[in-house]
């Protein structure tokens, strides 16, 4: 699986809009044969912070993402709602889902 976490910087005047802004460009995303999951988050410490965490099945997956029409489109589109360019960490992994923590069990 191929697992990244996306930091955006999102300029202050647009945070409160910003899921609309990449609305179009999610569905598309979670839509892609090899997409496992593509989710936002705000941050609770900086509320123009956008985190985005995102997988792919594979290589294949990944690459047919980075060239599909919706991604070109939303590189084109959103940069003139950032601060500065997104931190990003991508890394290869086992597996195609979440594991359960080890650390803490939850019964009920």
């Amino acid at each position: 699986m191929i697992f990244i976490v996306v930091k955006f910087s999102v300029l202050p005047q647009h945070s409160d809009e910003w899921l609309e802004h990449v609305d179009a460009f999610t569905r598309a995303t979670r839509d892609e044969p090899g997409n496992l999951w593509f989710d936002w988050s705000r941050s609770v410490d900086d509320r123009n912070q956008y985190v985005l965490v995102e997988a792919f099945a594979d290589d294949d997956a990944a690459g047919a993402h980075v060239n599909s029409a919706h991604f070109a489109e939303a590189m084109r589109a959103l940069p003139q709602y950032l601060q500065k360019t997104p931190d990003i960490i991508n890394v290869k992994t086992d597996g195609q889902d979440w594991s359960k923590m080890g650390e803490m069990t939850v019964s009920l």
